[in-house]
């Protein structure tokens, strides 16, 4: 048997609403994985447009459609299709309270999460602040209380947010996204050797966990299992 952890680093977006489904879907895959013990999970960052920049009267439909090119009514279409599969992971998203926002500051906080061992925890909180209980997760004073409330300290978070504290490493997981090529998220790495790119379903993750942990030789080459891409988010919008 395997010795060391099987390891799973899942390249996400606070704005992507398929990550959020993928965790639910991961989570359940790990609910079935016998060896559920040996895995170690990482989050990684990415943004799916970092140059964006809120304003107060931000419609979602409106966005999407003119950053995707297409019409309100695609865009609308596109949301009522994710928040159908959020229901089917047992999620609720309300796309009618959502405040967009730009989310490196959040990805910032999942960094010193992770510091903290509080990466998963951080990550939940922060999906389901801005997908369903309508926060916005750019805000100094919500990010601090949502922190506290993983269980983060106030100094640690207090200087994470009067500064620009791991903004490097946020730059670095997305440098090395792109560097596999990762095109859309939520991307999954097992052991450095398969990916699955996006919210596949429960099945395909057991399947993958079990193809990894029997196989036992971890190795630096991926190779992409599923031939058709999954429930994502990419340059060219969510699918």
């Amino acid at each position: 048997m395997m010795e060391n952890k099987l390891k799973i680093q899942i390249w996400s977006d606070i704005m992507c609403p398929y990550c959020y489904i993928g965790k639910r879907r991961i989570e359940g895959a790990l609910a079935q994985f016998k060896h559920k013990d040996n895995v170690e999970i990482e989050w990684k960052s990415f943004q799916l447009d970092s140059s964006f920049v809120a304003s107060e009267n931000d419609d979602m439909a409106e966005h999407l459609a003119e950053k995707y090119r297409k019409d309100v009514s695609w865009a609308k279409e596109m949301m009522d299709s994710m928040t159908q599969n959020a229901k089917s992971a047992g999620l609720d998203f309300r796309f009618d309270k959502a405040i967009m926002a730009n989310s490196f500051n959040a990805h910032r906080l999942l960094h010193l999460a992770k510091k903290n061992n509080l990466s998963d925890a951080m990550e939940e909180t922060l999906f389901k602040a801005y997908l369903t209980d309508g926060e916005n997760v750019n805000d100094s004073e919500t990010l601090k209380r949502l922190g506290l409330h993983v269980g983060l300290k106030a100094d640690e978070l207090e200087a994470l947010l009067s500064s620009d504290q791991f903004a490097n490493e946020v730059k670095a997981d997305i440098t090395m996204a792109q560097n596999i090529g990762v095109q859309g998220v939520p991307f999954f790495v097992f052991d450095n050797k398969y990916a699955v790119s996006g919210a596949q379903h429960v099945e395909t993750f057991v399947q993958t966990l079990d193809k990894v942990w029997e196989e036992g030789d971890f190795g630096p080459k991926l190779t992409i299992l599923n031939s058709e891409v999954g429930d994502s988010c990419g340059i060219d919008g969510c699918n």
